[in-house]
């Protein structure tokens, strides 16, 4: 079992002390529906827990592995001599504990981006000036002429928002895809994810003039409940509760867990009401990693109802968001 524990400075303040959402977002990254405490947070001084405290408690759950990361922007005196020294200390008490230390944010290329974003907002007007260079660029570098144009939009934004040009080989589309997802938003359908930072990345704005809204059941009490009594991932769980109780799904936008999609790829083949529509309702199934994900995929992609895929590796929720947010922009009239 493997523990991670973000720590943070803390602040007298209380609202500063909010490492907890990163530590949130990162464990649904990394374990996608699982409803164990794998990632928590401490604080060097001012907040708590404090940093043995963590410690503590991932050892007494059974962790055999504490990571520790400093959420620090540079390796000053906190990070190389305070948290350090905690460390040592730790590893006298817990002898049976590996524990991995972790270079702090530092210097990268994202944290440039992070600092790019929040000067357009500030700025207003510019990110959208960035985003239209972006896409000029990117359509001079990547050569697209052989996909089909109603599937260019797409397969652009999946580019844009990972930079990453192999997509235009391994996205896959069924032939009804790209119509069934611009009919299921213009009929005022909703969209469900299979965690929170799908459904947090799409933009709402696009998709309520039409109606529809935005669903996860992911931290529903019912399902982590339910999770935790027969060993499931809270996202198949979360996903086949959505398609039972809510008759108005109109895309289905997985992006991290594979055990979501090959739960909806089931309920799809089964004798149930949702089977009777499932032409009508597009799938995006493009959950990253390397258990079961490329599997579900390709599962996917031998599927006869509308699907979005990509048959490899890669994925993930800003492959997922980026295709669902190009078919908002494709439904509201722009390309």
């Amino acid at each position: 079992m493997e523990n991670i524990i973000l720590i943070g400075h803390g602040s007298p303040k209380k609202e500063a002390n909010n490492i907890g959402l990163v530590a949130s977002m990162l464990h649904g990254m990394i374990h996608p529906g699982c409803g164990k405490n794998c990632v928590t947070t401490a604080y060097l001084q001012f907040a708590e827990p404090d940093i043995m405290s963590a410690i503590k408690d991932s050892a007494d759950s059974g962790a055999k592995k504490v990571i520790l990361h400093p959420y620090f922007l540079s390796s000053g005196m906190h990070v190389t001599k305070d948290i350090p020294e905690l460390i040592e200390e730790a590893k006298g008490l817990y002898p049976a504990v590996e524990f991995v230390y972790t270079e702090p944010l530092g210097v990268h290329e994202k944290l440039v981006q992070v600092v790019l974003d929040r000067i357009q907002a500030a700025c207003g007007g510019v990110p959208e000036d960035i985003e239209k260079k972006s896409f000029e660029i990117l359509s001079e570098e990547a050569d697209l002429s052989g996909i089909p144009e109603e599937r260019r939009p797409i397969v652009k934004r999946v580019i844009h928002a990972t930079a990453d040009f192999e997509f235009a080989k391994t996205l896959v589309f069924h032939p009804d895809a790209v119509q069934a997802g611009i009919n299921a938003i213009k009929s005022g359908k909703d969209i469900l994810t299979d965690i929170e930072m799908v459904k947090t990345g799409i933009i709402k704005k696009w998709l309520e003039p039409f109606g529809g809204k935005v669903t996860c059941n992911i931290n529903d009490e019912d399902v982590i409940k339910l999770s935790n009594e027969t060993g499931k991932t809270r996202s198949e769980i979360a996903i086949e509760k959505a398609l039972h109780g809510n008759n108005n799904i109109g895309i289905i936008a997985i992006g991290n867990a594979p055990t979501a999609l090959l739960k909806a790829v089931e309920i799809f083949n089964s004798k149930s009401e949702i089977s009777n529509f499932k032409s009508q309702i597009l799938v995006v199934g493009v959950p990253v990693g390397f258990v079961k994900a490329y599997e579900s995929k390709a599962l996917l992609s031998a599927q006869k109802f509308p699907f979005i895929t990509n048959l490899s590796r890669k994925g993930g929720t800003p492959v997922a968001v980026a295709i669902v947010n190009a078919l908002l922009k494709m439904a509201g009239g722009e390309k």
